[in-house]
């Protein structure tokens, strides 16, 4: 199981990051909850979990408005496979990561592919 985060991002491109992981790993989202903008001032976060227990469904390159910065959190494998997934979509920064005995987080700039 992995936690994604996203800040910084369009109520539409966290959708379009949520739909393409949504389409490759079972998550504890229903394709129904999408993401809402929240009134005032504060930058919204938007999370999920997905489990990549199988091999992603590939992806088209998916267009994004601007950039959205995500955070990915969970056991080695789970982070690998969603980097993989979102790589195949986005075109992907890697801005850092911090590891652990069991788990790691890794920081990620997603834009459109050029």
């Amino acid at each position: 199981m992995a936690t994604v985060s996203l800040t910084g991002a369009s109520k539409k491109d966290a959708t379009a990051v949520f739909d393409v992981l949504r389409t490759a790993f079972p998550t504890d989202r229903s394709s129904h909850d999408i993401p809402q903008e929240q009134p005032g001032d504060h930058s919204p976060v938007w999370s999920a979990e997905f489990e990549p227990a199988r091999e992603p469904i590939p992806t088209d390159s998916v267009p994004l408005e601007g950039s959205v910065s995500a955070t990915l959190q969970g056991d080695y494998v789970a982070v690998d496979q969603l980097f993989e997934a979102l790589s195949a979509a986005f075109a992907v920064d890697h801005w850092g990561a911090a590891s652990g005995d069991q788990e790691k987080e890794v920081d990620l700039r997603l834009t459109t592919k050029r």
